[in-house]
């Protein structure tokens, strides 16, 4: 039991926790409903604080990314309080307070956040230095926790607040959950300095995230591995972050290849990359990469933090200069507790061994070079899979686990329900279902002493994929089910992103629409979102209004235009250019991607074979069956060699001149240095293109009149303009491009009529993502912009037989054009299959 009040030693605070009034009416905490000064802030701790009494107790609280939360936190530290923080009202939870006993919980209670005493006083001894209990292994529901010291806290925080150069003036996105000990010393670091923090629950992956982060003028946000992935999603490297100082990364092992390119995507916009290793036992981080180093020595943790060193412990198993890597510092934990007894110990660790095998490089640098235990990090959390192991065995499953990559790996035997098993998993970890792999088995696989054989799980786990096993269908399976089909991928998962999985502009329009109708109206940059991250699919008939976007409604308004005045049906020519210039706008945005360089350049060789496969192959069977083809059309090439007859010449300058157009974008774009410039200047780089581009437009040299320049390099504006379009960022920059189109259509064509419709498209494309629909009329659009190259290929071959009957050649031409695209759908797996072997 706790000591009567009277012999109670005197109070200890976390200084960080008892001075937030010293920093008076500064911003303390910036939410999307408002600012608290820390003034404000100290007064609403203060008051908690006072709830809680002046007998120590242990408290619980739930680590939400909320105000209600962040004060209940720090009251407990500013009273002399252990703190018990846990995630949520899960099993986790659940299972600490039932082992734990805490004595007060502050957390919401059908949505209203209380502070509920469970009992008048203490029914603990807790020691005078503890301050902090977080998790050690993921919130698996284990009772052992780590033991935090008031020096701890305050030492790291001040340690971390240097080597970052935290000042008053940052502003620290909560990018990362509060219980979770790399979020926690987000908090304590910037509170220490007295500097801001942008407290919001949302997602990297949420537009919201980052329309609050430039309203607060954020400075610097966090990340674990998998919030680098998601940045690559959303389009983060073209982002105008004016405020952003430096990014962080831990809580698991970052790529080195990523290291070097956000580091230098940050040394381009004016930020910094932080590197960081840590571990809870050291109440947050050990070691960091200094910013300058990131792109030399990616691999690399850094050196120690202020205030800590590393010593290497030999180990005989392993060659020279590689040991074990201990720590020592003044954050490092008091100990573990496993149990209630076990608060009233003092310090029973003085180094921590943090069961990670490392070097120390020539340059003084240390690099992880593996793991002695077999923990893991599973998107960012600590995952013991002896204790999963133990967790199924109790359900009688036997299973083997392991960690790999981001993502848990259970391997089950018998018969066994995998859906099951991941549910039982998932929940009892806090997991993401994504992030657990079920391996269904015949047999664990075994050494000859009954062991199970891990290296032999791992190649079994690494080898082919199995059919996926039905299981009860999670909010996001359907949706993956439907990326499957449109995209002909069987290796779809709710990570996943349409670019990521090789969308283009030809399936982003079925794949559009088809969403839409499942979903509703999408979000604007859904086609970079993770699949897990869209809104779930509402059953039954939704009530809605509907929309079309404005690029797949322009592209089925454009083919109808262009077959309808070769009929002729009607009179408004244009179609063609706009669809050029609605190219350069769906290159941008599914070509363009924030992935590598060689990657982009494989997406643009797949787009070309896209359109140039069933171009050729169209035009050859033409050529057999009829005399309206040369070589020179098959080969696209009629707009260099000719002839010049007059018959068949203009058929498919369109496909020739955005396939010369993309291939000289791409030879452009392989250069290194271009390749940094555009990533660099988004919107700069086209719109310095579709000024080069107008010098063939006005014939400024002379050159169209001397030479007849091909379509490709006369209308390669229109193209760079739509790319423009695509990257314009804010009002000023899509009037810039407005106006672009509508000073430099007019007098192109010398029909003022066709020129109109151009800029009207073009302004459409630039202010109005979507246009309002209707479900079928939406169902029709989708069609024909998703066979509008198809439609463009094969009309040549059926309006001239029926110009007699104008709505019927129209009717006619669409339906061909439809019906070969749905036949080059078909043969697509086909013929990937058969390109895979020739490789």
């Amino acid at each position: 039991m706790t000591h009567p009040p009277d012999l109670l030693p005197a109070v200890r605070a976390v200084p960080f926790a008892r001075d937030l009034a010293d920093h008076g009416d500064r911003p303390a905490v910036v939410t999307a409903d408002g600012v608290l000064s820390y003034a404000e802030l100290a007064g609403r701790v203060a008051e908690t604080a006072r709830r809680l009494g002046p007998q120590r107790r242990l408290v619980l609280v739930t680590g939400a990314n909320t105000v209600d939360a962040l004060v209940g936190y720090l009251a407990g530290l500013h009273g002399g309080h252990p703190v018990l923080l846990v995630p949520g009202d899960g099993p986790a939870t659940r299972a600490l307070t039932e082992a734990y006993d805490p004595d007060v919980v502050i957390g919401p209670v059908d949505g209203a956040w209380t502070l509920h005493e469970r009992r008048i006083g203490s029914a603990h001894e807790l020691h005078p230095d503890l301050a902090l209990l977080l998790s050690t292994s993921g919130s698996t529901g284990s009772p052992k926790l780590v033991r935090l010291s008031h020096t701890n806290l305050q030492a790291n925080a001040e340690s971390i607040a240097a080597y970052l150069g935290v000042r008053e003036t940052d502003r620290a996105a909560t990018s990362l959950p509060l219980h979770y000990c790399y979020g926690l010393s987000v908090v304590n670091s910037h509170l220490a300095r007295g500097a801001a923090l942008v407290l919001t629950d949302r997602s990297v992956a949420d537009d919201c995230f980052w329309e609050l982060f430039r309203q607060a003028r954020a400075t610097s946000f966090a990340g674990v591995p998998y919030t680098f992935d998601l940045l690559d999603r959303v389009g983060f490297a073209a982002m105008n972050l004016p405020h952003l100082r430096y990014v962080t990364a831990a809580g698991g092992r970052l790529a080195p290849e990523k290291v070097v390119r956000f580091a230098e995507l940050g040394r381009r916009s004016g930020w910094d990359l932080f590197v960081m290793y840590g571990q809870t036992e050291a109440t947050a981080r050990m070691a960091y990469l200094p910013p300058d180093l990131a792109a030399s020595r990616p691999e690399a943790i850094g050196v120690p933090v202020p205030g800590g060193e590393f010593r290497l412990a030999a180990l005989p198993e392993q060659p020279d200069g590689v040991g074990e890597l201990v720590y020592a510092g003044p954050n490092v934990m008091l100990g573990y507790a496993e149990r209630p007894a076990d608060l009233a110990s003092g310090r029973t660790v003085t180094e921590l061994h943090t069961g990670d095998l490392a070097r120390r490089g020539p340059d003084g640098l240390y690099e992880l070079v593996g793991r002695r235990s077999r923990f893991a990090k599973i998107l960012g959390l600590r995952v013991d899979p002896q204790r999963v192991e133990a967790l199924l065995a109790a359900h009688d499953v036997d299973a083997a686990c392991l960690g790999a990559d981001d993502e848990l790996l259970v391997a089950v035997a018998g018969e066994v329900d995998p859906a099951r098993v991941r549910r039982l998993v998932a929940g009892e970890l806090a997991l993401p279902p994504r992030a657990v792999r079920v391996l269904a088995l015949p047999r664990l696989p075994r050494l000859a002493t009954g062991k199970v054989d891990y290296p032999a799980l791992r190649e079994l786990a690494a080898g082919p994929v199995a059919p996926p096993v039905p299981s009860a269908p999670a909010p996001d399976d359907d949706l993956c089910r439907l990326f499957a089909e449109v995209l002909d991928r069987t290796d779809v998962t709710p990570e996943h992103s349409f670019v990521d999985l090789g969308g283009d502009s030809l399936s982003y329009v079925e794949m559009s629409v088809r969403l839409e109708r499942a979903l509703g109206q999408l979000p604007p940059n859904w086609h970079t979102m993770p699949i897990g991250a869209l809104p779930a699919p509402r059953g039954g008939r939704p009530r809605r209004r509907r929309a079309l976007e404005t690029s797949v409604a322009l592209r089925a308004v454009a083919i109808v235009l262009v077959v309808g005045s070769h009929i002729p049906m009607f009179t408004l020519t244009g179609g063609a250019h706009l669809l050029l210039g609605v190219a350069g706008f769906n290159f941008a945005r599914f070509l363009l991607t924030d992935a590598g360089r060689a990657d982009r350049l494989r997406q643009v060789r797949s787009a070309l074979t896209r359109i140039v496969l069933p171009t050729t192959a169209w035009i050859a069977a033409m050529l057999v069956l009829t005399d309206q083809y040369r070589w020179s059309n098959l080969l696209l090439l009629n707009s260099l060699v000719g002839p010049d007859d007059g018959r068949t010449e203009w058929h498919f300058w369109f496909v020739e001149a955005l396939v010369y157009i993309l291939v000289a974008v791409a030879v452009l774009l392989a250069v290194p240095g271009m390749d940094r410039l555009e990533r660099r200047h988004p919107f700069g780089l086209p719109l310095t293109l579709a000024g080069l581009g107008l010098l063939s437009r006005y014939d400024v040299f002379g050159l169209d009149a001397r030479y007849d320049l091909p379509t490709a390099i006369v209308a390669f504006w229109l193209f760079a303009l739509g790319w423009a379009a695509a990257r314009a960022d804010g009002v000023r920059q899509r009037l810039l491009v407005t106006a672009a189109a509508a000073a430099t259509v007019p007098g192109f064509f010398g029909q003022p009529q066709r020129e109109a419709l151009i800029v009207a498209g073009f302004a459409l494309l630039v202010w109005l993502p979507t246009v309002p629909s209707l479900g079928p009329l939406n169902r029709v659009a989708g069609v024909l912009a998703g066979s509008s190259l198809y439609i463009y290929l094969t009309h040549w071959q059926v309006y001239p037989h029926l110009r007699d009957q104008p709505l019927l050649a129209l009717v006619a031409s669409l339906a061909l054009g439809v019906g070969y695209a749905a036949l080059v759908q078909r043969a697509g797996p086909v013929i990937n299959g058969w390109l895979k072997r020739l490789r």
